[in-house]
């Protein structure tokens, strides 16, 4: 539901055309589907050094949803990052969230979004599957 107000507040803000705002509001639920894909296929399959290459494959896979599947794409991986900043203060180290880390990751998130093939940050012997 909060998903919902928010993507319908934001639509409204950015002045999304009244024709238009049906359409943001399925790319951007499509989208988010798109995100959750590429994150749990990124727990399924539990690669190591994959965690770049899930990013941008979620961001691509949203982004050519249309405008609402890349505003989506967009908050999704800033809530993402932001929360792990606030983890960092209780735990750092093999964690993984460090603030390189999450340079790097937000990278990867633009590398997708922008419609660059994500097969970039694929790791070697990642399976077909994904």
């Amino acid at each position: 539901m909060k998903l919902f107000l928010g993507i319908l507040l934001c639509s409204l803000v950015l002045g999304v055309s009244s024709q238009g705002w049906l359409s943001f509001l399925k790319e951007a639920g499509q989208g988010t589907r798109d995100m959750m894909r590429a994150y749990s296929d990124m727990r399924e399959a539990n690669y190591k050094n994959s965690d770049k290459y899930f990013h941008a494959r979620g961001n691509y896979d949203a982004a050519r949803r249309g405008p609402g599947g890349a505003w989506a794409a967009k908050v999704i991986s800033d809530a993402r990052e932001n929360s792990q900043r606030v983890t960092d203060l209780f735990k750092y180290g093999d964690s993984g969230h460090g603030v390189k880390d999450s340079k790097a990751d937000q990278a990867a998130n633009e590398w997708g979004r922008s419609g660059k093939d994500p097969n970039h940050f694929r790791p070697p012997g990642l399976p077909d599957k994904y």
